[in-house]
């Protein structure tokens, strides 16, 4: 049974289960799977709202519960932003405390008997979400990121993106084209004249995103439309099939240690 007959559409960044829902799905399958949208508050130009990367995350999350019974999360909303403190709006937090925030998350789902842990990254900044991952697995969790680069890559030409994961950097084709598919209402006019090209961003950890772009924008929002919106989250759906294998498995070299 598929995670949209088990649970109610959630049309919202918040999940509409009840504790029945959770406990109803956790009993049809062999090892429950959470999935965790990690989004951010951050400028994407003049036409994109701050919580786009929350927005994408949950878009995202959305499309695998509907294909996978999963257990859906609300979203976290404020993240590792720092490289675009220079535009108003802009909220951010520590690596260390984005970093605690997960495993507390991890840690009580473990307790409540849900042992697996996807984060469906919205933020390309949050580097720490895979020192989480490493570190997790490392102590015998079972925790997971999602999309990698290679799902990204799957995506993008199944959906026709014609620009670049490389030149897409940030509020662009791909951004652009899940907004107009999931939350068009949101969107401002512009993104059809505000394409920004900077393949070359070697110092932007030093120098920050205002280096490079005057705009907020480093990609060819130009080219987004809704129908490849509605592509990049099927396939990053079909994707997601391959994370539910590899994290139910019963191979006890990623079996859980606990809390510790």
């Amino acid at each position: 049974m598929s995670g949209s007959q088990m649970r109610p559409a959630a049309h919202s960044l918040v999940p509409a289960d009840t504790t029945e829902d959770v406990r109803t799905r956790g009993a049809g399958v062999s090892r429950q799977v959470a999935v965790l949208p990690v989004g951010s508050f951050e400028q994407h130009g003049a036409f994109l709202p701050l919580a786009t990367d929350t927005l994408v995350a949950c878009a995202i999350a959305r499309e695998i519960a509907a294909a996978h019974p999963v257990h859906l999360l609300p979203p976290l909303t404020i993240s590792c932003s720092h490289e675009h403190a220079a535009w108003p709006g802009t909220v951010s937090i520590s690596s260390v405390t984005l970093h605690a925030v997960i495993r507390d998350i991890a840690a009580s789902l473990r307790r409540s008997g849900v042992d697996a842990l996807v984060l469906v990254n919205g933020h390309g900044g949050n580097y720490v979400l895979g020192n989480v991952v490493q570190e997790s697995s490392a102590r015998g969790e079972r925790m997971a990121l999602f999309p990698a680069p290679e799902d990204w890559e799957t995506a993008r030409v199944r959906a026709g993106v014609e620009t670049s994961l490389l030149t897409d950097m940030h509020a662009g084709e791909i951004e652009t084209s899940i907004l107009l598919h999931a939350h068009p209402e949101l969107i401002r006019p512009g993104y059809e004249t505000s394409d920004f090209v900077a393949d070359d961003r070697r110092h932007l950890l030093t120098l920050g995103m205002s280096a490079y772009t005057d705009s907020g924008v480093i990609g060819r929002p130009s080219l987004g439309s809704a129908e490849k919106g509605k592509g990049l989250l099927a396939s990053l759906a079909d994707s997601f099939g391959a994370y539910v294998s590899l994290l139910t498995s019963a191979d006890d070299s990623v079996a859980d240690t606990g809390d510790a």
